[in-house]
């Protein structure tokens, strides 16, 4: 039996599930988040605990029973504390402006690059270093696919380590060329 799957989502306090037939909704503090539950897996509520059941021992049941489990506890985390992810833009002239609901980003090209920044993403400057941006919501899924769509603009290259990076990400850097003596 799965590990994962077997532990029950406590939920803290100020946030509550209810079940719809297969749709989970949390609400809290923060916001709502629904989730469909998968035909493999049942989800039972008794009062601050939510349990996650499969039906059989099918590997497609198995697979999902852990996923189920801890999507419905990201989703409690995220009404009730949110979620943040960090990038750092590093290189000379490499720079992002909030304009509104666009982040424009300087990341080299020959033109700006305007994202959009969607529904249910907030994102901020640091206000000592403005190359610091943070992204939060209260979607785990999103806040981490917002931040690695705009990693892949200009991910950290391996020779001088420009580009956009995670806060504390490691970039392995390569030697350039050596340069070559000259026999005489």
């Amino acid at each position: 039996m799965s590990r994962i799957g077997r532990k029950p989502v406590a939920l803290p306090g100020g946030v509550e599930a209810t079940l719809k037939g297969t749709v989970v909704t949390v609400k809290g503090p923060k916001g709502e988040l629904t989730y469909s539950t998968l035909p493999e897996v049942t989800v039972a509520i008794d009062g601050q605990t939510v349990t996650v059941t499969r039906k059989d021992d099918s590997d497609k049941s198995r697979a999902r029973h852990g996923l189920t489990r801890m999507l419905i506890h990201n989703m409690a985390i995220g009404v009730s504390a949110g979620y943040e992810k960090k990038l750092e833009i590093i290189g000379v002239g490499y720079k992002a402006q909030l304009k509104g609901k666009v982040l424009v980003l300087n990341l080299g090209h020959s033109h700006p690059i305007n994202f959009d920044i969607p529904a249910g993403i907030e994102i901020a400057q640091d206000e000592k270093n403005k190359n610091i941006i943070a992204i939060k919501g209260i979607s785990k899924e999103l806040v981490g696919q917002v931040a690695a769509d705009i990693r892949t603009l200009r991910p950290p290259e391996p020779y001088k380590g420009k580009g956009v990076r995670y806060v504390g990400e490691h970039v392995r850097r390569k030697a350039g060329k050596a340069a070559v003596a000259k026999a005489a």
